[in-house]
């Protein structure tokens, strides 16, 4: 399909274009989108993406509008076509006019479809967010500060039990054997016990009160995975997607099973870290945004520029991934270009960990990221009424005594430890301190400097300040951006990468709102709030 070009040309007695421009305000998304929709998305744009020559493409131009204002109202691809078709104001926006002139009227849904598939498999796959957040640059809206902060987002499918696991997981290895994998692999389970044939997606029919039956269930549709696996073990030749599928198979049955003491495998009474809940979408997880409030799928994570409320960058991870491991990757714009001023990083306590501050404090920026407070049970002495000294490697605790840090070598968090042991039988704070039989015991963290400079830095009253006049504008960017369930706080589409694209595309659709809102224009010496 080769690129197809908007017409140039605008007719100004157009009626549509008449009424939507008297009648919206001029900072409405609509009016925004009108007057600047080829200098933003020029159909050039997307030349990549379309061969040079055959039967000309809907215009890219035209299809990014749409795309923006379906991301806006949180519709699906059949009710933002028709929402073209339609909507005056999304006419006005996407430049086509009335439909008693030479205007498109419509086009098949299947088209944003396409266009976000020709994106996907570009090699710039975000460029609508890239030129809304370029023209908040030119403009001088994007600072060097920022507030990060992350969401859940619902995932698409249904979270599955083990046994549905399990048989989907077979049922997807057998759809894509190919003839030659298909027959031996029917063969091993027609000697089965089972007598599954694995055909219908119904869970098989058993008195599930009787546990019994539940575990010679779970044992039998398990064997039958593991007989596969051995069936297309050793093969050289396979193809990718079988290869994959079999993969999905073994992570399925490793993760939930465990063998009794009479060789039955069961469900193990156990939840594994990184467990698959679904065989439709393997890469979605359970996540917890607080220790009593769970989800299934994945997290949004968003940068947020507090003084315009631009957001800057997006990434979107598994629903068990913390919010440390992306942080690094939204806030590349201020460690790339350490030399452009001084910056400032906000965040909750999420971003309080020592990997985080150690990075910048490397690239030279300030760190407004809370640091929980060190916590002990039962109202014990919390790690901060230990004097720690790391000059002298020695720990003295409340009561005065006096040990040594003893370091712990090749471990992730901890770099030494402080046994008090001993010590803690004849000491009259013993039942201030720990119930422990072995007496307390202070660990020492890679990052327990910084931690302990950053807990004594939030105390500052100019400091709280800074960070509640902040920190909570990334929480109202959050409620818009998942205002709209369909699309917002519901992914709309299955996989990690798919979800990231559609996250970002939403987060440029916000900006580009946001924009009109601030009365952005363009002018000869580039984009402006107040043209002179």
């Amino acid at each position: 399909m080769a690129l197809g070009r908007a017409s140039q040309q605008v007719d100004l007695l157009d009626p549509v274009s008449a009424f939507c421009g008297a009648a919206l305000p001029g900072n409405s998304i609509f009016a925004f989108l009108h007057e600047h929709r080829d200098t933003l998305f020029p159909d050039g744009m997307f030349a990549d993406l379309f061969a040079a020559v055959g039967r000309r493409s809907v215009p890219p131009s035209v299809v990014a509008v749409v795309m923006v204002l379906q991301r806006l109202e949180g519709l699906s691809d059949r009710e933002a076509v028709d929402r073209f078709t339609f909507d005056a104001r999304w006419r006005y926006a996407a430049g086509v006019g009335g439909w008693d002139g030479a205007g498109r009227a419509g086009f098949a849904h299947t088209v944003l479809v396409d266009m976000r598939e020709r994106l996907r498999r570009s090699d710039r796959p975000d460029r609508i967010f890239e030129v809304a957040l370029a023209a908040a640059r030119n403009a001088g809206l994007i600072g060097r500060r920022r507030v990060l902060d992350s969401t859940p987002l619902y995932d698409a499918v249904a979270t599955m039990d083990t046994i549905t696991l399990i048989r989907s997981a077979i049922r997807g290895l057998l759809s894509v054997a190919g003839p030659g994998l298909t027959r031996p692999l029917r063969a091993v389970l027609a000697g089965a016990a089972s007598g599954d044939d694995y055909t219908s997606t119904a869970k098989p029919v058993i008195d599930w009160d009787d546990k019994p039956a539940r575990e010679a269930l779970v044992d039998s549709r398990a064997r039958d995975g593991h007989a596969l696996l051995d069936a297309l073990d050793g093969r050289e030749d396979l193809p990718e997607p079988v290869a994959e599928a079999m993969r999905l198979l073994a992570t399925v049955l490793g993760q939930d099973l465990e063998t009794g003491p009479d060789g039955t495998l069961r469900i193990a009474r156990k939840v594994a870290a990184d467990r698959v809940i679904s065989t439709v979408d393997p890469q979605a997880r359970h996540g917890h945004k607080t220790n009593h409030r769970g989800f299934d799928g994945y997290k949004g994570h968003i940068a947020l520029d507090p003084d315009s409320e631009i957001v800057t960058a997006t990434a979107v991870t598994a629903g068990n991934t913390g919010d440390v491991e992306p942080a690094a990757g939204l806030i590349t714009d201020l460690t790339d270009d350490p030399n452009a001023g001084p910056a400032t990083v906000y965040g909750d306590a999420a971003y309080g960990a020592g990997e985080i501050l150690h990075r910048l404090d490397r690239a030279g920026i300030d760190a407004k990221t809370k640091v929980q407070p060190p916590v002990a049970p039962a109202g014990k002495f919390t790690k901060d009424r230990f004097i720690i000294d790391l000059d002298q490697q020695q720990v003295t605790c409340p009561n005065g005594t006096v040990v040594p840090i003893r370091p712990v070598k090749d471990h992730t968090r901890r770099a030494g430890k402080a046994d008090f042991g001993a010590a803690c039988a004849t000491c009259p704070l013993r039942a201030q301190c720990t119930d422990a039989k072995t007496g307390r015991s202070i660990t020492i963290g890679h990052h327990e400097t910084r931690l302990t400079a950053a807990r004594t830095r939030q105390q500052d009253p100019a400091w709280q300040a800074d960070y509640r006049a902040t920190r909570p504008k990334v929480e109202r960017k959050l409620a818009h951006l998942m205002r709209r369930r369909h699309g917002g706080r519901r992914a709309r589409m299955r996989g990690q990468l798919r979800i990231a694209a559609d996250f970002t595309l939403l987060a440029a659709a916000i900006n580009l709102a946001r924009l009109a809102t601030l009365g952005l224009t363009r002018t000869s010496r580039g984009w402006t709030l107040h043209p002179t």
